[in-house]
Parts: structure tokens; C-alpha cells; sequence
């Protein structure tokens, strides 16, 4: 949501002293975003003094607070860390202070397993109004509520609150019978009471979707629609894993939008690959003169020195996924083992162009396209995926600048696909250009095809 935050007036609550938030979240920015990462908060605009939070702290992990009058009523941070940028989380945060024990006032549950391990747990006092759940709060989903400049970095799925009861996340989510994974319940049996809401089902509606009408309004930025979910999962810019110069990429835009804040090298691969299978996404040229490498990596990266990558590249004179190849002078390159050969003219790539890449392992090669029309085919060798190996899609950057993927999301950075698009094999992503035949989107139920 990077810059966007969606806001609501509550009314007088069904019950002060109980609730539940639950929500699908998938981060695209970690502790080194600058970003507090709030995905729930409730203020008393006039006294900003009263309120709560749910959050990723800088440390990555789970912090809730709430206070009235500038005095905390209860507080946590847990143990473990959340740093998984590849998949999603479901956090479910569930109060009750009618509880006569203290420790089942707040139960926190990610994935559907309770936390149990804190750094710090302050429990709420007996029979507490919780003081987010006051009437004539502001809700503020996806901004930490006393400051302009922080907001959550990811997506948000299938946001529910409810007023006036502590719901176990089974109310919401449940185990897969055949994985063993935690999948989402579309659409719960529970009782959202006067200020409950359900939101983003399936899309980017702030329309609610529970029996009330609390529906929400995007106060600011932009609420992107994105084909990844929980029950199919795309790549994003690995906010985790990123293995040169890791403090100057900061992925946005649903993780697809790749930005270097310095002038430094940096690189960074995708949170999935493959080692089998045909998978096609696309790349808007944002600034010719400073796009560099969109290409392909092994997974066998250890440190950078010993990777092969493939890059769409220009006149780059370092040896390895470290060089700059400028996609200006258009040509594909093969990076192996310190040197770099040619693989045929790409064309000029210039501002606003699309490049299109059609990875096919099956068949070991890559097809390269420019606005729809092929270029040109790199042939690859079995040692690509040797002894296991499988192929991720790696960006490679020199300076400030910014490359937007779409890797069948629907979008680039925050611009939503109108108009005529397409789908791969098996109907899923959606594309600006048509893929190749036989070619789907690299997503978890791609790689199940």
C-alpha cells in the first residue's frame, strides 16, 4: 500500500471490551523500509492521544499497543521475527477483557497457531474499553496513527473486524486438507456486531461486505487491485534475501516496483523461481538511460562471483550479476563464470517500452520480446538446472532508478491493466501483451500446472 491508507468513522460499539481483527497481509517492505508497517489502527482524531495499533515494528516483529489519555493500557511485541516477503501471513488478534485471566484477554494467532513467546506483554486490566473500539474513533487501515509518513508496505486480503466478540481463527482460515496449509474460509460464519466490517474480498472493494454498510474511503494514495492472494501466490522483490549492496533497493507497489535509493550497485532477486515449466512476465522501461539488467539468475548464488546470470544487457565491463549492462545498446548477455558473450541484438529499448520475457526450462531457452514482437531466443545449457537448480528472475541496478514488473499482478507499479489484456496458459495473470503459447504466470498455482 506504500502511501495508501483507508479510513472509517465507528459508531457507537456492540461491546467496547471485545473484538477481533483478521487479515491476509504479504509484506514487501522489511525493517530496512522506512516504514512502521501498521495495518490496523484506531485514533481519536481530536485527541490523538487515544489510540491502538497493530504493526511490524522495525525489528519485524508483531507490536500492539493502545492508550488513553497518552497512558498505554496494554502493549506486545513478539519473540519471532516476520520476515517472509514470499508468502502471506494471516494475523488474527483476538480481545476479550471480560476474562478473568489475564493472559485470554489478548490472544495473538498467525497462520492459525497462537503466539505464546513475547519480548514484552503488557495485558489489558479487567473489563477495559478497549481504546480503539471507542465510539467516534477513526479506523486507519494501513497508517500508523500519529504520524503522515508511515504506512504499511504490502497487500492486505479479506480484512475483517468484528465488534463485540473474540473469534478464534478458525472463524476465518482453516487447514487444507491435501497440503497441509493454511487457506483462507471466503467468506466466515460470524457475527460482525454494529461496527464490524469486511473488506477487500477479492479485489480492492472498500465496500463492506458483512450485513452493515461500514464501508471505507481511500484517503490517500492509490488501492491497487493485484492477482496475487493467498490462494495464489506471485514473486515479489525479495525485501529478505537482497546480496549486493542490500541497503539500496526498496520494493513498492505490491513488492513488483524495484527502486534503488542511492547511486550505489545493488541487485535483488524474485521471492520464486522454477526449475521446470514455461512461465512469461513483463517489464515497463521507466528511464532508458538508467534501466539496466532484467534478466535471470541460478540458484546456486553464493555470494555473486560464482552466478550465472542472463541479462538483456548493453555494453557492461564487469564479469558477473554485479555488472551493468544498459539496455540502451540492446543486447542479451550471458554472464558465466567471469565472462560475458553475446546473444543477439535486443534492439533499442527506450522509455515506455515493454519488454517481455518467455522463460521456457522445458526447453531451455528464453525468449526475449520488445512490445510483443520477438526478438531474439537465448539457448541454455542443462547445467542451468543441474543437480536441482531452479531459475529466478534477478534485477540488477547502477544508481538511482526504478524498473516496474509485472509478473501477471494486472499492474504496473500502480497502474492498473484496462482495456484489452490477456492471461497465460490455464488462465491465470493478467498481461498486457499476449504470452506464447503453452507460457503461464510464475504463481504457486502456475508451478502446479
Amino acid at each position: 500500500m506504500a502511501t495508501t491508507y483507508l479510513t472509517a468513522t465507528q459508531g457507537t460499539p456492540t461491546n467496547s471490551k471485545k473484538c477481533t481483527v483478521s487479515v491476509w497481509l504479504k509484506r514487501t517492505g522489511l525493517a530496512a523500509d522506512t516504514s512502521t508497517g501498521t495495518f490496523f489502527a484506531g485514533v481519536n482524531t481530536s485527541d490523538t492521544t487515544d489510540n491502538g495499533f497493530i504493526n511490524f515494528n522495525p525489528n519485524d516483529k508483531i507490536f500492539i499497543q493502545s492508550s488513553l489519555n497518552d497512558s498505554n493500557k496494554l502493549g506486545f511485541v513478539t519473540t519471532r521475527v516476520f520476515q517472509d516477503s514470499s508468502s502471506w501471513y494471516h494475523v488474527v488478534v483476538a480481545f476479550d477483557t471480560t476474562q478473568s485471566t489475564s493472559t485470554d484477554r489478548v490472544k495473538i494467532y498467525i497462520n492459525g497457531v497462537q503466539e505464546t513467546a513475547f519480548d514484552a506483554a503488557s495485558y489489558p486490566d479487567l473489563n477495559l474499553d478497549l481504546p480503539f473500539s471507542l465510539s467516534g474513533l477513526q479506523f486507519q487501515l494501513g497508517k500508523y496513527p500519529t504520524a503522515n509518513d508511515a504506512y504499511f508496505n504490502g497487500l492486505m486480503s479479506h480484512y475483517n473486524f468484528i465488534d463485540g466478540t473474540a473469534y478464534a481463527p478458525t472463524e476465518f482460515g482453516e487447514t487444507d486438507s491435501e497440503t497441509g496449509e493454511w487457506k483462507i474460509k471466503a467468506s466466515p460464519s460470524v457475527t460482525y456486531g454494529y461496527n464490524g466490517f469486511f473488506i477487500l474480498k477479492d479485489g480492492n472493494s472498500v465496500t463492506d461486505s458483512s450485513p452493515n454498510s461500514n464501508n471505507f474511503t481511500v484517503a490517500s494514495g492509490t488501492l491497487t487491485k493485484t492477482e496475487d492472494c493467498p490462494s495464489n501466490v506471485f514473486p515479489i522483490w525479495n525485501q529478505a534475501f537482497m546480496p549486493f549492496n542490500i541497503g539500496n533497493q526498496v520494493a513498492t507497489n505490491g513488492g513488483t516496483t524495484i527502486g534503488s535509493n542511492s547511486n550505489g550497485d545493488s541487485s535483488n532477486l524474485a521471492s520464486m523461481g522454477a526449475r521446470s515449466g514455461k512461465y512469461y512476465w513483463e517489464i515497463r522501461v521507466q528511464n532508458a538511460a538508467n534501466t539496466r539488467s532484467c534478466g535471470i539468475v541460478r540458484s546456486d548464488i553464493q555470494g555473486i562471483s560464482s552466478t550465472e546470470a542472463i541479462y538483456p544487457g548493453g555494453n557492461g565491463n564487469a564479469s558477473n550479476f554485479t555488472s551493468a549492462y544498459n539496455m540502451v545498446n540492446g543486447y542479451v548477455q550471458t554472464v558465466t563464470s567471469g565472462t560475458q558473450a553475446q546473444q543477439g541484438s535486443l534492439e533499442t529499448l527506450t522509455t515506455g517500452d515493454y519488454l517481455g520475457v518467455a522463460l521456457d526450462i522445458d526447453n531451455l531457452n528464453i525468449k526475449w520480446f520488445k512490445n510483443a514482437s520477438l526478438v531474439t531466443t537465448t539457448n541454455l545449457t542443462s547445467a542451468w538446472i543441474a543437480n536441482g537448480l531452479f531459475l529466478i528472475p534477478a534485477n540488477r541496478m547502477d544508481g538511482a532508478q526504478v524498473v516496474e514488473y509485472n509478473f501477471g499482478n494486472g499492474c504496473f507499479g500502480s497502474t492498473q491493466l484496462t482495456g484489452t489484456t490477456y492471461s497465460g496458459t490455464g488462465g491465470l495473470g493478467i498481461f498486457k501483451f499476449e504470452p506464447p503459447t503453452g507460457f503461464t504466470a510464475l504463481s504457486t498455482k502456475g508451478l502446479n500446472l
